[in-house]
């Protein structure tokens, strides 16, 4: 039996993000029923990278796979902890010097689904070439697991669309994280592979990708440095379901963008 059906949830940003993750997961799981729950996680913590306590917080709360991006290594208190940690991933295509991993592999009902973290290489710094990570992890988490899915978090749209395509018949879902706007292009791909370029931002719609809309716009505005807050306006959960029912193989992908209201004094 191979059926499975996959929650992925975007770039979860800050306290208020957390708390739409948190509070709009039970009905999540009513509605769709996931095997298997992955949550793009790399700005959670005051909305810039992650920190022991708030991963620890999400994997009690039944995601399955943490995934991250270009600000992983922003609190130091979390390097030791993905060292040791066997479902908080970090993009493969970092150096191999650096802490953690790219890629593990989670099991239910004997259903083994495999999560590969990439970076992309145009606009961002990143280790070694993402194709070529690809390629190597892929080749490995295909002979392993039922199914796979990659989380591209790039900045480029080109560099995310291309990679849909290249790994597309290979793994089950290459999905999009980074620029925390949802792309209304979530489809299924010829050879079964289900794609979306960018799966959008869990946390305060009202902002500008996270941040108070205030002093986004006072930054470019005054082409001057300003101090970034978390806006706490309009939480939002973008997201996405993938259903399979052959290895490797997406049968649809369905966007999720649904608001949320915090409860009267929380």
């Amino acid at each position: 039996m191979t059926d499975a059906t996959i929650l992925f949830v975007g770039d979860v940003v800050g306290a208020l993000g957390r708390r739409t993750l948190l509070g709009l997961l039970p009905t999540l799981r009513e509605r769709y029923a996931p095997t298997f729950v992955v949550v793009n996680a790399e700005n959670v913590a005051g909305g810039l990278g992650i920190t022991p306590k708030i991963a620890d917080q999400l994997l009690a709360a039944g995601v399955d796979v943490i995934t991250l991006g270009n600000h992983t290594y922003h609190h130091r208190e979390v390097f030791p902890y993905l060292e040791r940690a066997e479902r908080v991933i970090r993009p493969a295509n970092f150096l191999r010097r650096q802490p953690g991993k790219g890629s593990c592999v989670v099991e239910r009902d004997g259903l083994r689904l495999g999560v590969l973290n990439l970076q992309g290489n145009v606009f961002l710094q990143t280790g070694r070439h993402a194709f070529s990570e690809a390629e190597t992890e892929v080749a490995r988490l295909e002979q392993e697991c039922d199914h796979v899915l990659v989380d591209f978090h790039a900045e480029a749209t080109s560099e995310k669309v291309a990679m849909g395509w290249y790994l597309d018949g290979r793994v089950t879902a290459v999905v999009g994280t980074h620029t925390h706007v949802p792309t209304a292009d979530a489809r299924v791909l010829p050879g079964g592979t289900a794609f979306c370029t960018d799966v959008g931002m869990t946390g305060p719609r009202g902002g500008v990708i996270g941040v108070k809309k205030e002093q986004a716009i006072e930054s470019l505005v005054s082409q001057m440095r300003v101090r970034f807050e978390t806006s706490d306006d309009d939480p939002w959960i973008n997201a996405v379901v993938v259903r399979a029912s052959q290895p490797r193989r997406a049968d649809a992908i369905e966007q999720v963008l649904l608001p949320w209201t915090p409860p009267l004094g929380g």
